[in-house]
């Protein structure tokens, strides 16, 4: 693993290779949606709707995956997969189990506390599993399905208005104000005060149960929890959190790379998740109107400062170009050939980890991510498309499969003697790893819905939350400033 900042060239990165046909990008995105729905339909646990965190090992579910999955069901009856009639009714018995679920502060038996919800869940009960955290943005994730599911089945029918129903009880029930900083004994290690939002909560932690150490401070994916806290009817949190949280230090993470001026933040899934589900295009809160820019811009930046820096390959991995290249959170080919040689450097290698590269940290270990581009594909189709055609192409069915992308491969990775527990290995190809990840499937299949229809950002700005909550935020402009979203 590579920490220092790449290096940044003085002029902008080479042309791109000349782009597929456009019928050709029309029947990839349409095969690669299809595929990527199908991983939530045919895995997810229809009695307890815990969708994996992970496929095939599926060692628990994930609430966070499940937000994906619930909006997958709208996105599969839009396109034809399913009836509207089973998207309807799996929906509706998948929010009744959330709503349902057990809440409270014991250590264990419960799937919550305060409206949140454990970051991971059993997949035998739907209760904790083990020791993880009660998760704020998990639960911010897990409701962006349900307040999507809560606007797009907007029929007069029994299935439908029970739909509605529990998606308003199951967000109205969210008490962010428990979450704030404030609340907790335990200071903050990462910046975060007073009325910040905090990332989890332990039960066994101090007098019954306390935070962690770190807070939703700076930019990342942690925009959406504070969207939702403040478009909350129940628990609503105020200005003063956002301003004094998350955007309190925003200057710090502005930089430039690879010619590219934006908020850094090295892992692609932090300039994704929010966007899933609220539509930043033309509207700005105070820094991004001080900037010229908005969100949408600076997370396409982001991604095309990911791509300069796979055609620069600083740091001589094998296989980069402007074709396969994407860093984000994801599984990686574990260790167990640390200290080998990849074109005459020692090297490390890492498992699961939050790679990502941007002018503040380089975190790469020659894994590509099939999601950093997919998630990106609304921001920058022509380069993200043709870059998963790329990675289809080159490595066939190993890569991509009945459920589209398994979720990394590292062309640097040869070493079979070495092998890997997560994955498998070839000698000429390198490491492909053996699960597809949720909350990676989730942004392929949504943004590229975003791209092809629009139908997720549509169908949020018609949700009253969601503009209350960017309202009270300080948001204003494009779709905001109409009456018709």
């Amino acid at each position: 693993m590579l920490t220092g900042c790449a290096s940044v060239p003085g002029t902008l990165p080479q042309a791109a290779p000349e782009a597929p046909p456009a019928s050709a990008q029309a029947a990839f995105s349409e095969d690669l949606t299809k595929r990527t729905f199908a991983y939530f339909w045919e895995t997810t646990d229809t009695e307890r709707c815990l969708a994996p965190d992970r496929w095939p090992s599926n060692p628990f579910s994930s609430i966070a995956a499940t937000g994906f999955a619930l909006t997958a069901y709208g996105i599969g009856a839009e396109r034809g997969y399913v009836s509207r009639e089973d998207a309807a009714q799996r929906t509706r018995d998948c929010l009744e189990f959330y709503w349902n679920a057990p809440q409270g502060h014991a250590v264990s038996g419960v799937s919550g506390h305060k409206g949140f919800f454990y970051h991971f869940l059993k997949n035998e009960d739907g209760t904790r599993f083990g020791n993880t955290e009660l998760s704020t943005v998990d639960t911010a994730l897990l409701l962006g399905g349900v307040l999507f599911a809560q606007s797009y089945f907007d029929r007069a029918d029994p299935t439908e208005a029970a739909i509605r129903d529990l998606a308003e009880k199951i967000y109205a029930r969210v008490d962010w104000t428990f979450a704030q900083r404030e609340n907790s004994a335990i200071p903050s290690a990462n910046g975060g005060s007073g009325k910040a939002i905090a990332m989890g909560w332990y039960p066994e932690r101090g007098n019954g149960g306390d935070f962690g150490t770190h807070d939703w401070v700076g930019y990342n994916e942690g925009m959406l929890v504070y969207i939702l806290a403040a478009g909350s009817p129940t628990h609503a949190i105020t200005k003063e959190a956002w301003d004094t949280g998350w955007a309190a230090n925003l200057d710090k993470d502005w930089g430039t790379y690879y010619g590219y001026e934006h908020l850094q933040f090295e892992p692609l899934f932090g300039h994704q998740y929010s966007h899933v589900w609220v539509d930043f295009r033309d509207i700005r809160d105070a820094y991004m109107a001080s900037k010229g820019i908005d969100y949408f811009e600076n997370s396409r930046r982001a991604t095309l400062s990911q791509r300069a820096y796979g055609i620069d390959n600083p740091n001589d991995w094998i296989g980069y170009s402007g074709d396969l290249w994407g860093w984000t959170a994801s599984d990686g080919p574990t260790g167990a050939a640390n200290g080998r040689l990849v074109n005459g450097e020692p090297r490390q290698f890492q498992a699961y980890s939050a790679r990502g590269v941007s002018a503040e940290r380089v975190v790469d270990d020659g894994t590509i991510v099939p999601t950093a581009a997919g998630g990106s594909v609304a921001f920058a189709p022509e380069v993200t498309i043709p870059a998963l055609m790329a990675m289809r192409d080159a490595y066939g069915d190993r890569l991509y499969t009945r459920y589209g992308f398994k979720d990394a491969f590292n062309p640097s990775y040869t070493f079979t003697d070495a092998g890997s527990r997560s994955g498998t290995v070839d000698a000429q190809t390198g490491w492909i790893a053996r699960d597809h990840l949720g909350i990676d499937q989730g942004p392929i299949l949504a943004m590229m819905e975003n791209h092809r229809s629009g139908l997720v950002w549509r169908t949020m700005r018609k949700n009253p939350h969601i503009r209350r909550g960017l309202e009270r935020m300080g948001f204003t402009g494009g779709w905001l400033d109409r009456t018709d979203p």
